[in-house]
């Protein structure tokens, strides 16, 4: 989810050839949602390695679920650890990314079009939560016939739809790698997300829902607010501070805010942004299942739980817990300048704490 680079790579790799193919799959009956509502035609864009599935296949099953931003194209927005060759090897293994109900990227959501009205739903789509999701990706599991995972690694987000799949499904998933993430949303998360949100509120066109441009300048501002999270102390003052020790006013980190505001802005909507920002308040891999702690010691997979030392938004206590309640759970913590952002960017420590369990 939170990622201020999730699409660094989109401008550098445009112009390279693509391994991970897109793929859309329409759910024909309707889909009831967790918190109500339903739909019908239920879209869930998913990439995969060339080589298609097909029964019997011999190749290893790699499921990636991505963070907040992100698209399901892996080898875009990881393009150090997935492609031909590389330590998600989309040759070797058959590696699988769904893209999450309410994004941007194709899946059904809030910027899809209603078939009752002709124009976006906008705030007529069901609220989203992680367990959707997660029965969408399902729904593409059962699609292409996989029987079992036998990795599935998330980050952030994607690590919230990780352990929860590895609660729904503990028999599908053989190994499961949980990158700063957590079992239950906490108050300081919950408040992140709303103040982006009231950033998304606070533009006047918002609200309007006269086209899918509306909260734009809102969203701009909500982007900034999420980087703050998602960096630290240490890496703006490494990566920010200004050229010239004389200038009157400092405005390099100022620029990086605005820059990366309108980046997203460029690529996403305000809709999609406060769906799925939403989506995160329903994170509770306990609920209606006895308490986290319950629901945890249902998990089968062989697990590793990885921590950033510098992480500020999922500070490393919890994964520490998310170890000490699922069995037999493996605790990793990987060094950092950049926080929550070290997920992806520190590459060779992910490398080397991942590769034993490395189907």
């Amino acid at each position: 989810m939170y990622s201020s680079m999730a699409d660094f790579s989109v401008n550098l790799y445009v112009f390279c050839r693509r391994y991970m193919i897109r793929h859309e799959y329409i759910h024909n009956d309707k889909f009831e949602f967790e918190g109500g509502g339903r739909i019908e035609g239920l879209k869930v864009v998913y990439h995969t390695s060339e080589r298609p599935w097909a029964k019997g296949d011999s190749r290893k099953v790699i499921w990636i679920c991505h963070a907040l931003t992100a698209n399901s194209d892996a080898e875009d927005w990881w393009p150090e650890l997935v492609g031909p060759g590389k330590f998600f090897d989309t040759e070797k293994y058959f590696v699988v990314c769904a893209n999450m109900l309410g994004s941007a990227y194709g899946s059904s959501g809030p910027a899809s079009v209603n078939p009752d009205t002709g124009r976006p739903y906008y705030f007529d789509f069901p609220l989203i939560t992680v367990r959707d999701i997660v029965r969408a990706n399902i729904l593409v599991r059962q699609h292409l016939g996989i029987e079992a995972i036998d990795l599935m690694i998330g980050g952030s987000i994607g690590g919230f739809q990780s352990v929860e799949w590895g609660v729904m499904e503990p028999s599908r998933i053989r190994k499961m790698v949980l990158i700063a993430c957590s079992g239950r949303v906490t108050p300081w998360l919950t408040a992140w997300e709303e103040s982006q949100r009231l950033a998304l509120e606070a533009d006047p066109t918002f609200r309007e829902c006269a086209s899918l441009k509306g909260g734009e300048a809102g969203l701009r501002c909500a982007r900034s607010i999420a980087l703050i999270s998602y960096r630290s102390y240490e890496g703006y003052n490494l990566t920010q501070a200004e050229a010239d020790e004389d200038c009157l006013f400092a405005d390099r980190a100022g620029s990086y805010q605005r820059y990366q505001g309108k980046k997203l802005a460029d690529r996403f909507d305000a809709y999609s942004y406060y769906y799925l920002a939403k989506s995160a308040d329903s994170n509770n891999v306990g609920r209606g299942r006895g308490g986290v702690e319950k629901a945890l010691a249902d998990v089968k997979a062989e697990t590793l739980v990885i921590g950033i030392d510098s992480d500020r938004l999922f500070p490393v206590c919890e994964q520490k817990f998310l170890a000490a309640n699922i069995p037999d759970a493996e605790y990793m913590e990987i060094t950092s300048k950049f926080g929550h952002d070290g997920f992806l960017l520190e590459n060779e420590q992910l490398i080397n704490a991942i590769s034993p369990l490395l189907p």
